[in-house]
């Protein structure tokens, strides 16, 4: 390579007076990796490798330069366009986010959802009716690494006759930016007071190769393209829409654009001025001032200046989302026909520490997005819980009404963290089950894998852990302190764990022949529920039972005091055991053997039933069945053989015909 080198000569650049200068050669085939990197990457719809300034990953992926334009544009024009929200999120396929894909394509599809309460239709760019399966088998035959899910909902939805049309001119639109055609599916739904659309989009583009779509145009880009359709099917907002608007705002107890403007004006000392050159602005403003000084976020430090709360913004939004789950709280209880004071609305912390027993009311989803599910609870202590319950995963199906109750989780290591800390510790930083067996001869073999499964868990979630090529693990001084982050880390995604003390209703249970939540109770002598709500139902239906239980010989009344008989719970749970488990066995052509304390349960899991004496596993031989404790892992086992010995009201299961097959305790 031959670079010039020029003089200047009388304050002039002569062209002809250079010196000539060898570079460095470079074989014109020879590309770096980093070259080959930057090179994908700008192909992709990114920037990297290009001299325009800092390099930042929102940049990396199709659409960004679209999106960087759009969120750009006059902020002030958000008064005159209509108004769109846009959720988006995207889901690893890999592992479990493949079944969890047919899933959440299964939810979006469920029935109630539509405008005459049917279940939902996906659709795609060319079909009013298309193949959800079909969708998801392209996904899987194809290696998908993710999903991209959206939720699209317009300020003025409920204008659109049909919502097709106005999501797929978005699609073509997107379309268009991304430079890419793209599969996807959609389901409208009408069951909110916003009509919204769920959209989603494989992650791979028409040349087969992964979808990568720039933040800025997730974040910013598709809001804009949905907003301008809207703003030309509808048209812009007239002035008296946005005065109407506004006049609402003012009184509103969330975060509203007149806010916005107040956080935007405010000075270093979070002080602004009610006053405008806008007559009407000015009335929006000080109106608004006014009420969030009501509402102590606000404080009039001099005639027309005010001084905002810090946190303002984080406030309101927080005092939105209790507005919308009180609103939800009331519409459920009030479908159900029951009555309760606006003081007995409350919204479970599980920060507290304390548990919660009662009523299931109604459950569903709080963030169709992220999938998170929540439970309204009539309490035995007279007040109307709701329970944010995360994921919900393993939770299981549960009738309205049943009995349940919510424990917190708590973010502190496990016993088995405690343990394999205890024998790295002694044994130089290093964990493996045999280390575990020479370390504490009384171990078994089964419960030393159980630590090895912790310890693989949290790998796979990303925690700092180290395993050499012969299976032994690297234990760090602070495995402790990473099990407990690892356990915050999951908690976050279900912060309480739920119980089912009962699938009967409390009305059933007066008078069913087994050994009910009710039973239970009353032998126990717990102590009396609050005298109003659920509480007061609960004294009720005990009194009920407390006569029921007499009749039957169950309990003696001497002189107004109930005493009850020693095997109460007992007897009850073996005549209900024995009665349907001889209707199970004519049913199924099969023999009821009842389970004894001791004895060695071995065959077929078939299913679990729900009976008043709890949920029950339905064990098959060849020549007949028998009714024994059920636990939630057996579920993923349906059909599977499996073997344990009775202890008390538990078993301590083997799946498998092998002796040395996992175990579940």
């Amino acid at each position: 390579m031959l670079a010039p080198s020029f003089s200047t000569v009388r304050g002039m650049t002569r062209d002809d007076d250079f010196e000539p200068r060898l570079g460095k050669q470079r074989s014109p085939h020879r590309r770096s990796y980093l070259h080959r990197v930057l090179r994908a990457s700008n192909l992709a719809g990114g920037t990297l490798g290009r001299r325009s300034g800092k390099v930042y990953g929102s940049r990396i992926g199709k659409g960004g330069g679209v999106g960087r334009v759009l969120a750009a544009r006059d902020r002030f024009s958000a008064y005159r366009q209509r108004r769109v929200m846009v959720k988006f999120s995207y889901k690893n396929l890999g592992g479990k986010g493949l079944a969890a894909a047919v899933d959440h394509l299964r939810y979006i599809q469920r029935g109630g959802v539509t405008r005459e309460g049917e279940r939902a239709t996906l659709y795609s760019a060319d079909q009013d009716r298309t193949d959800g399966k079909a969708f998801m088998t392209r996904a899987e035959d194809e290696k998908d690494k993710r999903q991209f899910r959206f939720i699209v909902s317009a300020e003025d939805a409920a204008e659109y006759d049909d919502l097709k049309p106005f999501i797929r001119r978005l699609m073509a639109r997107m379309e268009e930016d991304l430079g890419t055609k793209l599969d996807w599916v959609a389901a409208d739904h009408h069951n909110t007071g916003h009509p919204h659309t769920h959209i989603v989009v494989r992650g791979r583009d028409e040349r087969g190769k992964d979808l990568i779509i720039a933040r800025e145009y997730l974040t910013h880009g598709i809001r804009e393209r949905a907003a301008e359709l809207v703003s030309l099917d509808l048209g812009p907002r007239t002035d008296l829409e946005i005065e109407n608007r506004l006049r609402r705002e003012v009184e509103q107890e969330r975060l509203t654009s007149i806010d916005r403007r107040l956080i935007r004006d405010m000075d270093g000392g979070r002080t602004v001025n009610s006053g405008d050159r806008d007559p009407f602005q000015q009335a929006v403003r000080a109106g608004r001032l006014q009420k969030l000084g009501r509402l102590g976020l606000a404080q009039e430090i001099a005639p027309g200046r005010w001084q905002l709360a810090a946190g303002l913004d984080d406030t309101l939004r927080r005092m939105s989302e209790r507005g919308d789950i009180i609103r939800t709280m009331q519409r459920a209880i009030g479908e159900k026909g029951l009555t309760r004071a606006a003081a007995d609305y409350a919204i479970y912390d599980p920060a507290g520490g304390q548990g919660i027993a009662g009523r299931l009311v109604d459950r569903g989803l709080s963030d169709e997005l992220r999938d998170r599910h929540y439970l309204i609870i009539d309490g035995l202590d007279g007040r109307s819980h709701y329970v944010d319950v995360g994921r919900a995963e393993g939770m299981g199906s549960m009738p309205t009404g049943a009995i349940l109750e919510i424990v917190p989780q708590r973010a502190e290591p496990r016993p088995v963290d405690r343990t394999v800390a205890e024998i790295a510790a002694a044994h130089g930083g290093r964990y493996s089950a045999d280390i575990h067996l020479r370390h504490d001869s009384s171990a078994t073999a089964t419960f030393a894998e159980t630590h090895v499964r912790r310890l693989e868990a949290m790998r796979r979630a990303r925690v700092d852990l180290d395993r050499e090529p012969d299976g032994t693990w690297v234990i760090a001084p602070e495995h402790l302190d990473r099990a407990r982050a690892f356990e915050q880390r999951r908690i976050e995604a279900s912060p309480v764990a739920v119980r089912t003390l009962s699938a009967m209703s409390l009305e059933q249970q007066t008078g069913a022949d087994g050994a009910t939540w009710l039973d239970r109770r009353l032998a126990s002598n717990a102590d009396a529920p609050r005298d109003s709500g659920f509480g007061r139902a609960v004294r009720e239906a005990e009194a009920r039972r407390r006569q029921w239980l007499i009749a039957e010989g169950l309990a003696q009344d001497a002189a107004g005091q109930v005493t009850y008989r020693p095997d109460m719970l007992a007897a009850l749970r073996r005549r209900e055991l024995a009665r349907v488990g001889d209707q199970l066995a004519r049913d199924m052509d099969l023999a009821y053997a009842p389970a004894r304390n001791g004895q060695r349960i071995e065959g077929t899991y078939r299913h679990a039933v729900d009976l008043a004496s709890g949920r029950f596993a339905v064990i098959q031989t060849a020549r007949e069945l028998s009714l024994v404790p059920w636990r939630p892992v057996l579920e993923r086992h349906i059909g599977k053989q499996v073997f344990g010995i009775m202890r008390d009201d538990a078993i301590n299961w083997t799946i498998g015909r092998s002796r040395g097959g996992p175990s579940i305790t």
